[in-house]
């Protein structure tokens, strides 16, 4: 029996709240302009050849690669993940667990009550899943109305050089999500089975679209897709995977970076 010991907490202890005690809580000094993330997830299909969990396991991914490039005098906090999210548009798919837009919405909710009582002011998002950025934008606005937080959601623009048709129609289990699971989960990706399925074209006339486009249609996955990818699945590699990671990374530290900055910059008197 081996005598290594378990790491229940990532490498991030020293900011993950569920690693502190009540009094290390409670003796943070920096808590009215320390962002504190939240990562929100889901556990859903992703074609033939990827784990249900990649929306959840990236979100935690960004944290452990982007929080070391942190400098030591930029505070934030990560509060714990909500991995489960609003994924009803992949019913149908085996593996695929979805809550409701009310329970996402009460989840958020809970975690802002107790993050405000314990006296925290600011709360940043890292959404990984676009079936819950609705209900986050107007839960987050009710979270600032009522408790006077300052929310948001981190969403830093990389450019990654992919072709017009994938950022078209590269939903869901593309190009990206492949390469990115190839380099930081590469065991649990069976390439053999992957697939290039897109449901339309990019230089196709017309602005009606079901995403990124200037008018948007409701759609569950299977209207749009038989295998479940929503993209180019096979053109992922492992060297693409380690590159934008990289680059995703180093933009959410600059954008943590920048809002910890800013709202201590708030706190100062002029």
């Amino acid at each position: 029996m081996s005598s290594k010991p378990i790491t229940p907490f990532p490498s991030y202890r020293s900011r993950y709240l569920t690693a502190m005690t009540p009094r290390g809580i409670a003796g943070l000094t920096d808590k009215k302009w320390a962002p504190v993330i939240i990562v929100t997830g889901a556990i859903e299909q992703h074609g033939p050849h990827l784990p249900v969990a990649v929306d959840s396991f990236l979100g935690q991914v960004w944290l452990e690669s982007a929080i070391p490039l942190l400098a030591s005098d930029v505070p934030c906090y990560v509060a714990p993940p909500i991995t489960v999210g609003k994924s009803n548009e992949h019913t149908g798919f085996p593996g695929t667990l979805s809550i409701s837009k009310d329970t996402l919405r009460g989840l958020l909710l809970a975690q802002a009550r107790q993050l405000c009582a314990w006296g925290f002011r600011h709360v940043a998002v890292i959404n990984t899943h676009g079936g819950n950025s609705a209900v986050i934008t107007y839960t987050l606005r009710e979270i600032s109305a009522a408790l006077g937080l300052r929310c948001g959601v981190l969403a830093p623009k990389v450019d990654l050089g992919l072709s017009a048709q994938e950022m078209t129609y590269g939903y869901h289990a593309n190009t990206l999500e492949t390469a990115l699971m190839q380099a930081t989960a590469g065991s649990h990706v069976d390439m053999t089975l992957a697939v290039s399925e897109y449901c339309g074209l990019a230089d196709s006339r017309g602005d009606l679209r079901p995403e990124r486009a200037p008018a948007t249609m409701a759609w569950i996955t299977s209207d749009l897709s038989r295998s479940g990818v929503m993209g180019d699945a096979t053109a992922g590699t492992v060297e693409k995977g380690r590159q934008w990671h990289a680059q995703i990374a180093s933009a959410y530290a600059a954008a943590i970076t920048e809002l910890a900055r800013a709202a201590r910059a708030d706190m100062e008197p002029a």
